[in-house]
Formats: C-alpha cells, structure tokens, sequence
C-alpha cells in the first residue's frame, strides 16, 4: 500500500517523528498534526486511508475527535493509540469509532502490520461498497450516483432499480423479475410501473451521454450495458 495517505495526530514530538519517519520509509504519504484541533481540520479537508490518534491530546482529545468524524460519516479507519491500555480503555475506544487500538509503548513494525491490514480491510469495504459500469459509478454506502463525474440524483426507487440492473450487467431482466426485486410485488401484465421507471432513470443516466447503457430487449426485458456509441 505505498502512496497511501496518513494521517498522524499525536502531541509527543519523539513518538510523532518515530511514527512519521518510519511510515515514510515505507513509502506512505504522511501529515502530522499536534493537537487534536489540528487534526479535526486536517481530517476533515483531506482523503486519508488511516488516520494514527493518540488519545489523550491538548484541545481535542482523541476519543472526541473520533466521535465526531463518525458523525460526520467519515469512513476512514482509525487506529487509537494510548498509554492507557486497561480492557475498559480499549471499549472506550472502540464505542468512539476506533477500528484499532495500540497501546504505548510499541514497536514500529506492530504499528506497520496493524495499519497494512486496517488499510486492506478498508479498501474491500470501498470495494464492496461500490458498483459500476463504464463511466457509471454507484457509491451504495453513501447512496450516491455520478456518470463521467457529474452527480445523478436518484429516487430510492431508482437507485434500487439501477443497482438491480448494474448487479446484473449484460444478462436481461424480465419485468416480472424486477417487479419482484425491486417492488417485491408479483408482475401485473395490467401495468407499466416498470416501462415508467426505466424511463426515468434512461433520461437520468443515458440521455446527455453518448454512450448508452440502459437497453430493452424487445419481448423479454432490458439490459445494462455498454454499447458503442450511437
């Protein structure tokens, strides 16, 4: 994972060079903040992959400081370090939103091989979280849908609907199979709820791109695709 973001929010200037220089060896890209002030700012203007916090910090505290890149949703793993390290320490931190916790004193290669395997367990997650095709990206943690980065707002509806069809790229879905996964309702041949609905998203999705992606089958269904260009 070199090239990997860090950031390092700890108030002892000897652990805060140990850790930077050491992570830097080891090719990640490393910020440092002194005090947990500091470091709300830092995390919350920048992407990092790991954010190392020291608990007990001047101005912030790191436990308050985890809660509130919680609150604002952020995802990042941290990993809390403390010279506390009693059980009750550790379930403090853990309830704050810490994804790991190291007591001090450490040796810098437990440090290395916690932050390696915070950062992979991360990127499955994003991984997981995310779907796409072409230049369709869907965010399912965040809700969120862009094409060529533009952003795509969506009804949840919509968004069910599109996840159905990304999940299922290039094998045709009959309306009665999408009524059932996504209305959770049996396909009444009465209806064109669903002709309706794959016409919102093509005017959300396809109509000021080129490239289409949305396709019916005649008599059997629709697709999600690429196909060239029209």
């Amino acid at each position: 994972m070199p090239n990997s973001r860090v950031l390092v929010v700890e108030d002892e200037p000897k652990v805060a060079d140990f850790i930077t220089r050491g992570l830097r060896e080891e090719s990640f890209q490393v910020d440092h903040a002194a005090d947990g002030m500091i470091g709300k700012s830092l995390a919350l203007a920048n992407n990092y992959d790991l954010i190392i916090l020291d608990l007990q910090l001047p101005r912030l505290n790191g436990l308050d400081l985890c809660k509130i890149l919680r609150q604002q949703n952020s995802s990042v793993p941290v990993l809390m370090l403390t010279a506390l390290g009693t059980l009750d320490d550790k379930l403090t931190g853990f309830e704050a939103g810490a994804d790991d916790y190291l007591p001090k004193p450490f040796e810098f290669r437990e440090l290395l091989a916690r932050t390696k395997v915070l950062m992979k367990r991360n990127n499955a997650a994003t991984e997981d979280n995310q779907l796409s095709i072409g230049d369709l990206i869907m965010d399912l943690h965040s809700k969120t849908v862009t094409r060529g980065g533009r952003n795509i707002q969506l009804t949840a509806r919509e968004f069910a609907l599109l996840e159905l069809l990304i999940r299922n790229t290039g094998r045709v879905l009959s309306r009665a199979e999408i009524a059932e996964k996504v209305w959770d309702i049996r396909f009444d041949t009465g209806t064109n709820v669903i002709d309706v609905y794959i016409n919102f998203l093509r005017k959300k999705v396809d109509k000021n791109f080129e490239t289409k992606l949305i396709h019916t089958i005649i008599g059997m269904g629709y697709v999600i695709k690429v196909a060239e260009a029209a």
